[in-house]
């Protein structure tokens, strides 16, 4: 099969991450991950000594099937009722996916409700210089793309319960780093390309820490702080944290 690789190179890294990484025991220099076609070709520092034992994977896999079987069980009327909603707001479909970037720099298609009109990436262009989020990303509180139903699910986050059938898939946990998008990725450091390491998740430090008032620098830092402190307690603990950021107006990604 052909591989294909993305140039990630170019980014120079902060004092502060760059003696982090040298500090620590499992400090390496750089190397390529052998990827196949339709994956991000990225260098990554090790971080073998946070690796997790093969029971940690077991018990973190078997909560995501279970817990994920019985959210679409159990919100499966409050699914329709967004979808339906979202078809009577605004032309196009109630659910789209998107590409992002997942485990070992691999992509695939992550699931959402559809919270922005129809042609939101044609006009991103014209906004860019609105831009209200540091580093790679594209972020405004006021977005002019966003649908009226679009604001509520996406205050609720409920735009966000598709993403379900990703963890069943196994592109996605319950408790992980967010995806990027490939043209967020391509900009990442070394230091950053670390949440890469592991599978992307539905919600993380980030994501209950009041993800709007975090810019860019802070967020990538949660994310790695994750990969090194994850458990299975941990994991229960920020499941149970999101409940409580749901009702926050704060808006996903």
């Amino acid at each position: 099969m052909e591989k294909r690789s993305w140039n990630m190179g170019g980014t120079i890294l902060t004092e502060t991450q760059d003696r982090e990484l040298k500090n620590d025991e499992q400090y390496i220099q750089p190397k390529n991950i052998e990827l196949e076609d339709g994956t991000l070709g990225i260098g990554a520092y090790g971080l073998g000594k946070y690796k997790k034992s093969i029971f940690y994977h077991f018990i973190k896999r078997s909560i995501d099937i279970s817990c994920s079987i019985l959210g679409i069980t159990l919100l499966s009327p409050v699914m329709i009722a967004v979808a339906v909603a979202i078809k009577l707001d605004s032309k196009g479909s109630a659910v789209f996916s998107q590409q992002r970037v997942g485990l070992n720099g691999k992509l695939f298609k992550m699931y959402k409700f559809r919270s922005m009109v129809v042609n939101a990436e044609d006009i991103l262009d014209k906004l860019t210089d609105r831009n209200e989020m540091s580093g790679p990303m594209f972020k405004m509180k006021e977005d002019p793309r966003i649908t009226r139903i679009g604001k509520l699910i996406r205050k609720t986050s409920l735009d966000e319960l598709p993403q379900l059938f990703n963890v069943i898939k196994g592109d996605m946990s319950l408790v992980g780093p967010r995806p990027n998008l490939p043209r967020e990725v391509v900009k990442f450091n070394e230091y950053q390309k670390h949440k890469l390491l592991v599978k992307p998740g539905l919600t993380c430090y980030w994501q209950v820490m009041g993800r709007n008032e975090i810019g860019f620098e802070e967020w990538m830092r949660l994310d790695i702080k994750y990969i090194k402190e994850r458990s299975t307690l941990l994991d229960i603990k920020l499941i149970f944290k999101t409940f409580g950021a749901f009702f926050e107006d704060d808006g996903a990604r």
